[in-house]
């Protein structure tokens, strides 16, 4: 059996790798390849480029590297028209994963994407290209399932892979891994994510580093991690003055993102991912994000939600703070952090509502996933067309 998969970013590479396991725990000798990660080359994924060559946010950012996304997009198309996969499975990327799903489409082969595209949120009128080029697509949350079946589009609620693992309850972890950065229990820790993309970093670095420095200048005791998603990040953020970085008790690391989010009180971060994992273990958090003004621009007349943060999404009310453009401000994000270092009631009241969504999205999703693709797609440990 053959199985392609295309992942965008690291957070689709994580997803992937899981993903793969599950199927072939169905499909001990099924072949996967496309484009993934180092997690999922792990699970035995043969990728034809480097994640980063799809990673690109924005869309401006896209237009400047559009002529190379587009001969990825249609060498990948003519690789699997020639050796037609049992199905395609896109993972996030969907600008580009839908319209290569479309392409595969045409010729007969099975597609399927796994992780809804923001179309309740904004452009909704991708609904009709969704439905042209996705056979089956897969929801981690359950008001995007709700959203698809009232327009007709076949569609499965599988939960996050990370609701499943992360434990419901957090307390030891944070302990443990204060420790493990060298930090007292009674210190006051506040992780800086910035984004796992250059574009994101570059954009919000130095702001969130003049965070912790108007932190510092409040609360004197408190100390900060850092942690770099990829080598290329660790390496421009450590550009900096290291005496910047000793005067604010700042720890850089080299990925360890989860170390970062357990080890803290409360987390100042990028709109994304790194939000729901925040979220499930538990910590109080800022949410900040700037664009290039152009796409910000272009985005406030397509976005039709409130909320930008998948924990204000899932509880549809401003559970935490966002802000965005030009209000991520070292004023505006350092007063916020300190609001929850001050309000230890208010952070008790945000860890159980916090705890309810998380038991909401514990759906053994990497499981679900592959079964609903296995049984949608009637695929047999033996495939009719790998026999």
């Amino acid at each position: 059996m053959k199985i392609a998969i295309v992942a965008g970013e690291l957070s689709g590479d994580a997803l992937g790798a899981e993903l793969i396991t599950a199927l072939r725990a169905r499909c001990p000798d099924v072949q996967v390849s496309g484009i993934g990660g180092e997690a999922m080359i792990a699970q035995g994924f043969e990728s034809f480029y480097p994640l980063r060559d799809l990673s690109v946010m924005g869309l401006v950012e896209v237009i400047r590297h559009y002529p190379r996304l587009r001969r990825m997009l249609y060498a990948l198309r003519d690789r699997w028209v020639n050796d037609p996969p049992d199905v395609f499975i896109g993972i996030d990327s969907p600008d580009f994963n839908l319209r290569l799903a479309r392409l595969l489409k045409l010729h007969g082969i099975s597609t399927a994407h796994y992780v809804s595209p923001s179309v309740w949120a904004w452009r909704r009128y991708r609904l009709r290209g969704i439905a042209q080029a996705c056979d089956l697509m897969l929801t981690l949350f359950p008001f995007e399932a709700h959203f698809y079946r009232q327009h007709g589009i076949p569609v499965v609620y599988v939960g996050h892979p990370l609701a499943d693992q992360v434990p419901l309850q957090v307390d030891a972890e944070m302990k443990h891994a204060k420790s493990a950065l060298g930090f007292t229990t009674e210190q006051p820790v506040v992780a800086l994510l910035p984004g796992s993309r250059l574009s994101e970093v570059k954009q919000l670095g130095r702001v969130l580093l003049e965070t912790a420095e108007e932190i510092k200048r409040q609360c004197k005791t408190a100390a900060f991690v850092l942690p770099a998603a990829t080598p290329e990040l660790h390496d421009l953020l450590s550009q900096n003055d290291s005496t910047q970085f000793n005067a604010l008790s700042l720890t850089l690391l080299q990925g360890q993102s989860r170390l970062a989010l357990a080890a803290a009180d409360v987390v100042v971060v990028a709109s994304g991912t790194a939000t729901l994992e925040a979220m499930l273990l538990k910590k109080p958090m800022v949410v900040a994000y700037r664009l290039h003004p152009l796409t910000y621009w272009l985005a406030r007349r397509l976005v039709s939600v409130d909320w930008v943060s998948l924990p204000n999404l899932l509880a549809n009310t401003g559970l935490v703070p966002e802000y965005l453009q030009d209000q991520a401000t070292p004023q505006h994000l350092s007063q916020a952090v300190l609001h929850w270092l001050q309000h230890p009631q208010r952070v008790a009241e945000i860890k159980q509502q916090f705890l309810y969504l998380h038991q909401q999205l514990r759906q053994n999703a990497s499981e679900q996933a592959a079964t609903a693709i296995f049984n949608h797609f009637k695929l047999g440990k033996f495939s009719a067309k790998h026999p």
